[in-house]
């Protein structure tokens, strides 16, 4: 926690930190992989003006941006993947756990698309770098419901800018290792209405 506050001074300040992967990575990440995105996906500060408080989490799904609110009108922008059309969703939820590598459990409408998932039932694909939820999981939360919605890595190149998930909010994993590092249990995070956001 202390990490993610003294990044995100650094950033307010006019500091941009690269991102951090642990020192021992468990499965090899590059980090420097969103250095080969499209020029306006590519992970960059800048101005940035919002009711939103400092240490927010907005998603843009129209344009497929997430933004880190630092204050000052300043954010961190990642470009993203988003949920496509019956998937996609709207409103405000909270990260109630976060997780390193974590063990992906299949939802229902997995299942119903590729059965022989059931395989990984219940307790979950290990972590690891075919699993799909990557280097880093946020668990998105309303109240106490668990969404079933992610903010986690495993995106590939092709995927960022597009509407191509079931729901979560996928991303490269050095960006997502990137946002972990900033973030905590409690961020909010609002995914604003398609086609609304600026």
């Amino acid at each position: 926690m202390q990490l993610s506050r003294r990044r995100l001074l650094a950033a307010s300040a006019g500091l941009f930190l690269p991102a951090v992967a642990r020192a021992q990575e468990p499965y090899a990440v590059n980090m420097d992989e969103w250095k080969k995105l499209a020029f306006k996906y590519q992970r960059k500060q800048m101005a940035y003006e919002t009711d939103m408080p400092e240490g927010s989490v907005v998603v843009d799904p129209g344009k497929c941006f997430l933004y880190l609110v630092l204050g000052g009108g300043q954010a961190l922008r990642y470009g993203v993947a988003v949920g496509k059309g019956a998937h996609a969703w709207e409103g405000e939820v909270t990260i109630a756990k976060m997780k390193e590598w974590p063990n992906w459990i299949p939802a229902p409408y997995h299942l119903q698309k590729k059965p022989d998932l059931a395989k990984w039932l219940p307790d979950g694909m290990p972590g690891g770098i075919d699993n799909p939820l990557g280097a880093r999981a946020m668990y998105l939360f309303k109240g106490d419901v668990d969404t079933i919605n992610r903010i986690h890595g495993s995106a590939k190149l092709g995927d960022i800018g597009k509407k191509a998930t079931a729901g979560c909010i996928g991303m490269l994993n050095g960006d997502v290792i990137d946002l972990y590092s900033r973030v905590q249990v409690g961020t909010r995070v609002v995914m604003k209405k398609s086609g609304f956001f600026g």
